[in-house]
């Protein structure tokens, strides 16, 4: 996964604890397969568990995953 920022904008990422990855000043995010998705808020919020279905965007199933 990439992701990109708009031009002079800094890009910050925080990946929160069993959660997911949130991207502060991104315009996009390009997925494992290659596909551009626009991200169209100040925060995204990125699936790190793959469970998620609005890949690449956490729908928060996370919370249900059983966690060891």
């Amino acid at each position: 996964m990439t992701a990109g920022g708009a031009e002079g904008h800094e890009v910050v990422a925080e990946l929160c604890p069993r959660g997911p990855m949130l991207l502060r000043g991104v315009s996009a995010v390009r997925d494992e397969h290659g596909e551009l998705h626009e991200a169209t808020r100040p925060v995204v919020a990125v699936c790190m568990c793959h469970r998620s279905q609005r890949l690449p965007w956490c729908d928060g199933t996370h919370k249900a995953v059983r966690r060891d």
